[in-house]
């Protein structure tokens, strides 16, 4: 099997960094390693990564702060590693842009499992339609993976603009968080369902950000979301 993606592995357990590393390249991955928060940020750069593989537990620099700066350059896919079981360190990382986390210990096939459905869901969601979507202000090129406000580009992470470019091919209908963790995450996705909600506040920050368009995606209580053809 040969694939085009490049992926990140930041741990710094060695046998973590060589069991994934074995099952990737296995899978015809191009793949990278760093132990530490420093060597991860040179590699992201050095390398540009598809996806990165990032534990939240590293010396020196931890990996939420890896993420916060990763944020500010690169838009590649994040899975977070973690040993905690607080809730809230799960949510934390999601709140500050990665994609998806898994908890130690895992399998790595699990791992590798879920980087091809992530790799495969964005090829099919970009494949989908050739035209730009476009309400008002808002152009959403899925064929680019690109999304503007009046002509100035938003910058998304993968999660957010699959999120967005759902609930636009969808406009003025409900979709409840199973639809879009099926559309977006994929039918065999069994992590928690907030992570819809997280993504969408991210997502509303910088729709408001970029021009005060977060409305456009609305809360229906206790149905789902939906994205309005145009602001009130």
């Amino acid at each position: 099997m040969t694939n085009n993606a490049t992926i990140l592995i930041v741990d710094d357990e060695a046998p973590v960094r060589e069991t994934v590393r074995a099952y990737l390249e296995n899978d015809g991955y191009t793949v990278y390693t760093s132990a530490d928060g420093n060597a991860a940020l040179q590699s992201i750069r050095a390398f540009k990564p598809d996806v990165v593989v990032l534990d939240i537990m590293l010396p020196g620099m931890d990996g939420l702060e890896v993420l916060r700066r990763l944020r500010q350059e690169s838009n590649a896919w994040v899975i977070m590693l973690t040993a905690r079981t607080e809730e809230m360190d799960k949510i934390l990382g999601l709140k500050m842009g990665a994609d998806d986390y898994l908890t130690k210990p895992f399998s790595p096939r699990e791992l590798v499992a879920r980087i091809e459905a992530m790799l495969r869901r964005s090829g099919q969601m970009s494949d989908m339609a050739d035209a730009p979507l476009i309400f008002g202000n808002l152009r959403i090129d899925a064929g680019a993976r690109q999304v503007s406000w009046a002509g100035q580009t938003v910058e998304l992470t993968p999660i957010e603009f699959d999120l967005l470019l759902a609930l636009a091919r969808h406009h003025g209908r409900v979709l409840s968080r199973d639809q879009l963790i099926e559309q977006v995450w994929g039918y065999d996705y069994y992590g928690d369902d907030r992570v819809v909600d997280v993504h969408i506040g991210r997502l509303r920050r910088k729709l408001d950000q970029a021009g005060n368009a977060g409305k456009l995606v609305a809360t229906v209580r206790g149905a789902g979301y939906r994205f309005e053809d145009a602001l009130a």
